[in-house]
């Protein structure tokens, strides 16, 4: 059976760099939102809604192509609220995948300087204005034990 992970956190966690680390260490395929957004041209965000339904939908499928083929995937999104973490944990659950979540937890100023820091000029690197990366962050829906496996890692620095 596949395994999956949900990378969970707001704008400037950390989750591309611990996604890319695992999918490079433990032979995860990543899946991401913004690597997506970026192949199809888009260099702001967050994208128009159709634009985001339409990468959603393709990573949907792929993901799905991906458990059918027995292998292991990291999600590289923010699963930013608890009701899409269980949009996900619904689409995995008919192939008998429960999702681990690693949830990267990190302070409001950490998260917000490292937004501040991106540089754009790659699909992990897309910026945010200042006042769109507070709303996230203020926003964000911590996960819980009682979501399924969960795995907290201090991105606090």
């Amino acid at each position: 059976m596949s395994r999956v992970i949900f990378m969970c956190g707001p704008a400037g966690s950390g989750k591309s760099t611990l996604a890319k680390r695992l999918a490079a260490t433990e032979n995860l395929e990543r899946l991401s939102f913004d690597v997506e957004a970026w192949a199809r041209g888009h260099r702001t965000m967050p994208l128009d809604v159709d634009s985001a339904a339409q990468i959603e939908d393709f990573l949907r499928i792929r993901l799905i192509e991906l458990i059918g083929d027995n292998r292991d995937v990291v999600l590289d999104f923010s699963f930013y609220s608890r009701q899409m973490r269980e949009q996900w944990r619904r689409l995995l659950a008919p192939f008998g995948v429960a999702p681990e979540t690693y949830y990267l937890k990190t302070d409001r100023a950490t998260a917000l300087a490292r937004v501040r820091a991106r540089a754009a000029d790659s699909a992990d690197d897309f910026c945010l204005p200042a006042e769109l990366a507070a709303q996230y962050y203020d926003r964000f829906e911590e996960p819980t034990a009682e979501e399924g496996p969960l795995t907290v890692v201090d991105t606090s620095h």
